[in-house]
């Protein structure tokens, strides 16, 4: 991810005493050197690096660059924020909202969907769910069944609180209540892996006396972006033959249990869409990004695939069923599958939206097509 991309931005919810902020919070500490922008609680916002520790974030008012940022309650407001937080002069790399305990995550999909700022992209929701607590919040919130069906990645935090058996219950209650296919990653003390939301950087840069990243490493004894967890896999593919957009959407749509995480580039090489197909999927969560090859890039397709419990070998089978001999034969209908899940271009405004566009792309600054707009134009699987 670099300033030339749209900013994922990815809703962190659950109810209160789910562990959202334990989750955050690790996140921030296994972030390797990605530049995490945090809009958190009642939509205080800051930047990491303004951080000591991970944790210390206000969840009213709270300071980015200098500005003071108050909390918000409503639309617009939220607005304001992400078009800080997605500034080039920031350099951030994704935005985590960590939703209030009684937010409505449909609400939050459907502002992020509807925004207008095209430097920024939904990235997906995450449902974070007390396992000591399952069926008591159930009973006490009945919208917890409600917010689990639009989850596209679900973390049953404190697994660590129930015994195996009690665990395995609850499992089988959230596949019955999550849309079919959606990955449960097990916690306790909200550890999961970043790379499953994100990809981290190696830091190499020191700012000040001491950074975030050396405040960390100091306090550990190790390199956390070093540390990976042995619960998942990382499957890589690459192709320098073209894919077909039909088996590679079915494979999408039968992916197996516990694959949470999908990232890299397409080449389908169908007449009227030879350009390189930037792929990213959280859980259910899946987008298209098409994107121009730079010059002499060879045309590829490079994927990784992360997950827990998957069977490695036969991923690669299935991606490599997928291989087109001629896609310079195959007909442009062949990528309605795909084209479904790429966001609509914004039509131009006229002479001083091309001006606009100009002084941009001399910025080095450039912003790809906005999210779709409405419940319909949610990518999932």
């Amino acid at each position: 991810m670099n300033s030339r991309q749209p900013i994922p931005v990815i809703v962190l919810a659950g109810f209160l005493g789910s562990g959202k902020t334990t989750v955050l919070n690790h996140l921030l500490a296994g972030r390797g050197g990605t530049r995490i922008g945090v809009v958190v609680n009642d939509f205080g916002s800051i930047e990491i690096d303004a951080m000591s520790v991970a944790g210390q974030v206000g969840d009213s008012m709270v300071s980015l660059g200098g500005g003071c940022l108050c909390c918000a309650v409503d639309g617009s407001e939220l607005d304001a924020y992400l078009e800080k937080l997605s500034a080039p002069v920031h350099r951030i790399d994704v935005i985590v909202i960590e939703a209030s305990g009684l937010a409505e995550p449909q609400e939050m999909i459907r502002m992020l969907m509807a925004s207008e700022n095209p430097a920024i992209r939904y990235g997906g929701l995450v449902q974070v769910v007390d396992a000591a607590e399952f069926d008591a919040t159930r009973d006490t919130h009945p919208e917890t069944d409600r917010h689990l069906a639009v989850a596209d990645l679900v973390v049953l935090n404190k697994t660590d609180r129930v015994d195996v058996g009690e665990r395995a219950r609850i499992e089988r209650e959230l596949d019955a209540l999550c849309a079919p296919g959606t990955p449960v990653v097990g916690a306790d003390h909200g550890r999961i892996d970043p790379e499953l939301l994100f990809d981290r950087r190696p830091w190499t840069e020191t700012r000040g006396q001491l950074s975030f990243e050396d405040l960390l490493a100091e306090a550990e004894g190790h390199d956390h972006c070093a540390h990976a967890h042995a619960a998942y896999e990382s499957t890589e593919f690459t192709s320098d033959q073209a894919l077909s957009p039909r088996r590679f959407i079915d494979f999408l749509d039968r992916r197996p249990a516990g694959l949470y995480r999908i990232k890299g580039f397409v080449w389908f090489g169908i007449p009227g869409h030879e350009e390189k197909y930037e792929v990213h999927a959280v859980g259910r969560f899946l987008r298209f990004a098409p994107q121009p090859w730079g010059r002499g890039e060879a045309r590829l397709t490079q994927l990784v695939l992360i997950g827990a419990g998957t069977d490695r070998p036969t991923l690669v089978r299935e991606l490599e069923a997928c291989r087109e001999e001629a896609p310079q034969d195959a007909s442009p209908e062949s990528m309605w599958g795909v084209l479904r899940y790429v966001a609509e271009p914004r039509p131009a405004a006229g002479p001083e939206a091309e001006a606009d566009a100009e002084a941009e792309a001399e910025a080095d600054v450039e912003a790809e097509p906005e999210s779709g707009r409405g419940a319909e134009a949610r990518a999932t699987w």
